[in-house]
């Protein structure tokens, strides 16, 4: 049977009390917890049980107004999936009296019963198992899963407010800083094409509307001059006509969505021995070897394994997606480990699941995945693909760049303090110019800026502007560059490389890995901190980026939606 989702709600309404909440027939069958859930096996806790609820209200964080029903402050404590056990059909088990859960939460895990007593009192309990801990207290654990936040925090500066006398599609109403509140329906009104993860009612709307959400966003092309992309799925629009992307605020139900997905994906992941089918983002996949080391450990860090890969890359997906999405991607593969030699994979293998988007190169007739989807992401991690390499053109347009690519490559003798003045050199030159440029360090010992550029000059116009502005650069500092083509005439000096403005060349997207210690990612920077002394190529890895892009947000995304035109240099 399919996962569900749970939630335990921590709410201070005239009292304080954890709500225990199971999908359960499409609706949140709930129970009033006054003490809240432990892991603790000898401990019973009361349960009362409560009207359902609506599954809009599964990632509901925020305050109920004083006066109605429930009035008070809410904070997800905690969510996930969960799976029935000894009875298939959770429904006739409640009836039954006597209902067997296996939890995948992030504070609550593995097995629990809730048994009915007499009418509407229960006994919630704990099974004995792995996950058990004797003397564990809600209460030492008071933080929403989802924003981290205390209760106070969340009463002070609520963002959304649920108005029970509303419909539950528009009952969460975002509160905002003018103290106005505005419908999340209103939201979607407005946003059509927003929001498809936050207003799904059951577990497979909200599997397609993830998929389609991608789509919609960044208006992946189909086809071209009579090339048809190929796809594994009926339904999906494969017209070819670019959508504008719309990267505005993300609403908090999108956000709560997302986080049930990761939650989702991170139970599914867990509860996989070394090889399995893993149901991620909708899709069924086949993974294998989870327990393989793929990535030495830096320092005195743990190696990272190939589930650790897995679940980075479900985790970032959505945000890298954007970045591949109608692109042909190229993989750099190294099926056993960072450590191994590792080869390039451009031709999707026949083995390649049906659902994955394709493209057949014009000329060369090759085949390449076009990942358009999160689960796709995951897939070509799975296959080995440790590094993701897409395409500048993409599939509608192969012949004309949307990126102009500048790779600040070190040589053996260029200190970082050397690579860092090419850098600001280049920030120094965009400003001048009035062009918007993004630069990330290349999770190595590099530095990689990308220049979005409107469809309209080919490769060989858009290399030349980067080759004029790279040697003008460089005659400014010609003692740290060198233009020589094989790296052992360079006297160790740093080429400013503008070849990769090419067919089929690339560089790695934002936050791919790299086969390093460590597993180091290409990370996205802010211009201002070229200038920051503790800023280092490699400094970010999948176990830091995470923290970093909810801080700060994607630094890189203006190379999405930024249309300009390459101006004269001279």
């Amino acid at each position: 049977m399919s996962e569900l989702r749970f939630v335990v709600q921590l709410h201070r309404a005239r009292r304080l009390h954890y709500d225990f909440r199971l999908e359960v027939g499409g609706v949140l069958v709930s129970w009033a917890v006054p003490k809240g859930p432990t892991l603790d096996p000898k401990v019973r806790r009361a349960a009362f049980k409560v009207e359902d609820h609506p599954m809009e209200y599964v990632a509901f964080e925020g305050v109920i107004p004083a006066g109605t029903y429930g009035g008070g402050d809410v904070i997800v404590w905690d969510t996930g999936a969960w799976v029935p056990y000894k009875d298939p059909d959770p429904g006739a088990a409640l009836e039954a009296g006597e209902l067997h859960v296996e939890l995948f939460g992030e504070k609550l895990r593995g097995r629990f019963v809730i048994v009915r007593t007499r009418r509407d009192e229960w006994l919630l309990l704990k099974k004995r198992d792995e996950h058990a801990v004797a003397g564990w207290e809600p209460a030492e654990h008071p933080l929403s899963v989802l924003s981290g936040r205390s209760s106070d925090e969340v009463k002070a500066d609520p963002e959304w407010e649920w108005r029970s006398d509303l419909p539950a599609e528009r009952a969460a109403v975002r509160v905002t800083a003018e103290g106005e509140r505005t419908s999340k329906n209103d939201r979607t009104n407005a946003r059509p094409r927003e929001n498809a993860e936050g207003r799904a009612a059951t577990r497979e709307r909200m599997d397609g509307d993830a998929r389609a959400s991608v789509h919609e966003r960044q208006g992946v092309g189909a086809s071209a001059d009579g090339h048809q992309r190929e796809r594994g799925r009926a339904g999906v629009d494969a017209s070819g006509h670019e959508r504008e992307r719309e990267r505005g605020e993300t609403s908090a139900g999108e956000s709560a969505a997302g986080e049930l997905y990761s939650l989702r994906n991170d139970a599914g992941l867990d509860a996989i021995g070394e090889n399995g089918t893993w149901e991620v983002f909708g899709r069924r996949l086949r993974v294998t070897n989870l327990g393989k080391v793929l990535f030495p450990g830096r320092g005195d860090e743990e190696a990272v394994t190939k589930r650790e890969l897995l679940r980075y890359t479900a985790r970032i997906a959505p945000a890298v997606v954007p970045y591949l999405a109608g692109r042909a991607l190229n993989l750099h593969r190294f099926p056993n480990g960072s450590d191994a030699p590792g080869f390039w994979q451009k031709a999707l293998p026949a083995h390649a699941p049906q659902w994955l988007t394709r493209w057949r190169e014009p000329g060369s007739g090759t085949e390449y995945l076009v990942a358009d989807e999160p689960a796709a992401l995951v897939w070509a991690a799975n296959y080995g693909g440790l590094e993701w390499h897409p395409w500048t053109s993409t599939v509608d347009h192969p012949g004309s760049p949307s990126y102009a690519l500048v790779d600040l490559d070190p040589g053996d003798g260029t200190a970082w303090a050397d690579l860092l003045v090419l850098a600001r050199l280049h920030r120094t030159a965009f400003e001048h110019l009035g062009v918007e440029a993004r630069a990330k360090v290349s999770g190595r010992r590099g530095i990689q800026i990308w220049v979005p550029i409107s469809h309209g000059p080919g490769f060989a116009e858009t290399r030349a502007w980067v080759e004029g502005l790279s040697r003008s650069i460089g005659a400014v500092v010609p003692d740290l560059v060198s233009w020589a083509w094989e790296k052992a005439e360079r006297g160790g000096r740093a080429r400013l490389d503008f070849t990769q403005n090419a067919v089929n060349k690339t560089l790695v997207a934002p936050y791919s890995p790299r086969p390093a210690p460590g597993a180091p990612v290409s990370a996205p920077i802010a211009w201002d901190e070229l200038d920051d002394p503790a800023l280092r190529p490699d400094a970010f890895t999948i176990r830091t980026i995470g923290e970093r892009l909810s801080t700060h947000g994607d630094l890189f995304s203006p190379v999405l939606h930024t249309q300009q035109s390459l101006p004269p240099l001279t």
